[in-house]
């Protein structure tokens, strides 16, 4: 789960990137994931990065009601801040927000402003799936895959402005072909798998921390085959099109990380299980 509510557009990164996008990403920039130490670019600096979260969760919140089921959103923000005190993330405003939407889904923005929509609950049933999407979410935060996106974005059209000043001399239909491939390239070969893998990274350092702020991390698998489940009936894109991996391959994922999120769950302070079932009125 990692919708945009509120895209901002791809011009005010390049503002933030000026013109020196490549020779950054060549020359500074780099970062290691939180518990994966996958190595990262991230070009924007993260007081950038908060300040645009914030506005832009503002007006999310402006824009979608808030929910008004107040037991369900007490409950959010339980197990929203229950994750947020074992992510080792201090420099966050937090923010968890139940939202009036029939969506499934749920979504984080940079600095940790996180909202969930109504529609996910029944899928969640209790507590610890509902620990599963938010301790995803808060993976994306503290990864800071947002700023990532960016900075892959600062590249990605810096490459492409390069390309197209080249080819300006060429006939028009070869220039148009040549820009269409890459962008047909950098679409498929690169922005999409990079999300693919944004989703399998936070899945992981999710499931950890649902571990180790005391939900059973077993329920994490299940979740991903009830949602799977829901949606078997209806038409889905073929993974390689898609910004998610399949909610299949999400579940096998997950069971093969369950060894090692067990023991942190078994070292947790306060182990609740699955809790409480989630109010749906």
């Amino acid at each position: 789960m990692h919708p945009q509510p509120q895209t901002i557009q791809r011009r005010q990164w390049m503002k933030l990137a000026g013109s020196g996008a490549i020779g950054l990403a060549f020359g500074c920039g780099c970062h290691s994931a939180p518990l994966t130490q996958r190595k990262q670019l991230l070009l924007v600096g993260k007081g950038q990065e908060v300040s645009l979260g914030a506005d832009a969760f503002e007006k999310t919140l402006e824009e979608t009601p808030p929910s008004k089921n107040r037991a369900a959103t007490e409950i959010i923000r339980r197990v929203g801040q229950r994750i947020a005190d074992v992510s080792g993330q201090t420099g966050f405003d937090w923010q968890f927000e139940l939202l009036g939407s029939g969506e499934q889904n749920a979504f984080c923005l940079p600095g940790g402003k996180v909202a969930v929509y109504e529609g996910i609950l029944p899928v969640c049933e209790t507590e610890a799936g509902l620990a599963v999407v938010m301790s995803h979410e808060v993976a994306h935060a503290i990864a800071r895959h947002g700023s990532e996106r960016m900075s892959q974005n600062m590249v990605s059209d810096s490459v492409k402005q390069g390309l197209d000043a080249i080819l300006k001399a060429r006939r028009p239909d070869r220039r148009e072909l040549v820009l269409t491939a890459y962008g047909a390239v950098s679409e498929y070969g690169v922005i999409l798998p990079y999300s693919r893998k944004h989703e399998s990274e936070a899945d992981h350092i999710g499931v950890m921390l649902m571990a180790d702020a005391g939900y059973d991390p077993a329920e994490a698998p299940r979740f991903w085959t009830r949602f799977g489940q829901l949606h078997a009936s209806g038409q889905t894109q073929p993974e390689f099109l898609s910004t998610h991996p399949s909610d299949q391959r999400r579940s096998d994922d997950l069971k093969k990380l369950l060894p090692e999120a067990t023991q942190r769950y078994a070292s947790s302070q306060q182990p609740l299980g699955i809790g409480q079932p989630i109010p749906l009125a």
